[in-house]
């Protein structure tokens, strides 16, 4: 085995979730060859490398690939990392915050321009925006992708929605002090935990004990973005980029698990 590949204990866990049993299926590849191929996609997730640079021990770099690709577009690896999530979440209070991601040419795409979108120009140069909703710990539950100039409170919607539990409060930074995420928050009965704008002519009062545990959300940024097809977008489709953010998510999610 080699460094980064998935562990018996890991392995035990994420099987019973991808749709890779021989017995609900006519025909399908011999488990120890899935986790061959699912070891050569968290090869290229650490990497960040092209895939025809995946080490032939893992199989063929195009039936990798195609594994890959096609479980992203089907929503597999989202899939997985909400399992996990649902199961282990401390729905206490949520966090939401964003981190940049600086694109590589490749994300570009071909002759053609833009193949995809969620990419756009920043004062960080060609990027896409990661915008994430974590529980009480940090710990991811949703993603949105948009293009790097986007601001963070425009995500705010698309992430509140998706979670099944409603916490007690939201914690944030000033990028979503706004009043309609405030009296959004109002209705669904959560604590806004936001500090207000320095231009507010009214002081923002929140709790500023728990505001200091949205230091997790950063943290949890950082721990993905070890990971160098996060921490540079190579990917030109949106389904891929976000099938390698929900990939490191499920094995971010499975160390929970199994201390449990």
């Amino acid at each position: 085995m080699s460094r980064g590949d998935l562990t018996e204990a890991e392995w035990r866990i994420l099987r019973d979730l991808l749709p890779i049993d021989r017995k609900n299926r006519s025909r399908g590849r011999p488990p120890e060859q899935n986790r061959s191929i699912i070891n050569g996609i968290l090869w290229r997730l650490r990497c960040g490398a092209p895939w025809r640079d995946v080490p032939p021990k893992y199989g063929s770099w195009n039936t990798i690939y195609r594994r890959f690709r096609r479980w992203s577009e089907a929503g597999v690896w989202e899939i997985v990392a909400v399992t996990l999530a649902e199961i282990m979440a401390d729905t206490g209070h949520y966090s939401i915050d964003s981190t940049t991601v600086r694109a590589h040419v490749s994300a570009a795409g071909g002759k053609g321009g833009l193949i995809d979108g969620a990419l756009g120009r920043s004062r960080g140069g060609f990027t896409s925006k990661l915008h994430c909703l974590a529980d009480a710990l940090g710990r991811p539950l949703a993603f949105h992708l948009t293009g790097g100039e986007a601001a963070d409170c425009k995500a705010y919607d698309a992430l509140i929605a998706l979670p099944e539990r409603t916490p007690d409060a939201l914690l944030a930074d000033k990028g979503y002090d706004a009043d309609a995420i405030r009296a959004d928050l109002a209705k669904r009965n959560i604590e806004p935990v936001i500090p207000g704008r320095s231009n507010r002519r009214v002081k923002i009062v929140y709790d500023r004990t728990l505001y200091k545990q949205r230091n997790r959300i950063e943290r949890m940024f950082g721990h993905l973005k070890i990971n160098r097809a996060i921490a540079t977008r190579y990917d030109q489709l949106t389904s891929s980029f976000l099938g390698m953010v929900h990939l490191a998510t499920a094995r971010y999610w499975i160390k929970f698990v199994h201390a449990a």
